[in-house]
């Protein structure tokens, strides 16, 4: 039988092999210079956007989520954050637009060098190349570029911790604690 749980890191690790490491830091500064930080996906990639979110509230950042009832409005100064493995997901499109429209930055996360949102993104975000996604039986639908795309950001949280010194305890204090 198949051993699927190394099958399925060696494919990650081959697809983050194959991004480009300059990303990492091209995202820290943006996060770093945004006012504030709105993030969004949809379906699994929306899951992704939220685990993103929260470390990034976790690390001290002002973060909302797109679509939610009590997010404000986006303006000048602050940065949309897109997870996306098409770069076109046509009901995230409108959302990019509004940033744009009134001055906000815009990073892409997706696996496409070229996309609807890639062409108008401050930052894309290529997870892996244009080759890294063949269809791959046990990983359907997306699965190598929603869990490529969890951990290369999760690596960028682990960037800010040692960047900013965080720790454990600190990062615990600021945790939801209305669960």
């Amino acid at each position: 039988m198949m051993d699927n749980q190394k099958f399925i890191l060696d494919r990650l690790t081959t697809i983050l092999g194959e991004t480009d490491k300059s990303s990492s830091t091209k995202l820290l500064k943006l996060v770093d210079e945004a006012g504030r930080i709105f993030i969004g996906g949809a379906g699994r990639s929306g899951l992704v956007s939220r685990f993103f979110a929260m470390r990034l509230v976790h690390s001290g950042y002002q973060v909302n989520m797109v679509g939610e009832i009590v997010t404000p409005a986006i303006k000048a100064g602050d940065l949309l954050v897109i997870i996306s493995g098409s770069g076109g997901t046509e009901t995230l499109m409108p959302l990019v637009k509004k940033a744009k429209s009134v001055g906000a930055k815009f990073v892409v996360v997706s696996m496409k060098a070229k996309s609807a949102m890639a062409e108008v993104a401050d930052l894309n975000i290529q997870i892996g190349n244009d080759n890294s996604f063949p269809l791959t039986k046990g990983m359907p639908m997306g699965a190598q570029f929603e869990l490529s795309a969890l951990i290369f950001l999760e690596a960028v949280i682990a960037d800010i911790v040692h960047a900013k010194n965080l720790t454990e305890e600190g990062m615990r204090a600021i945790h939801a604690n209305l669960e």
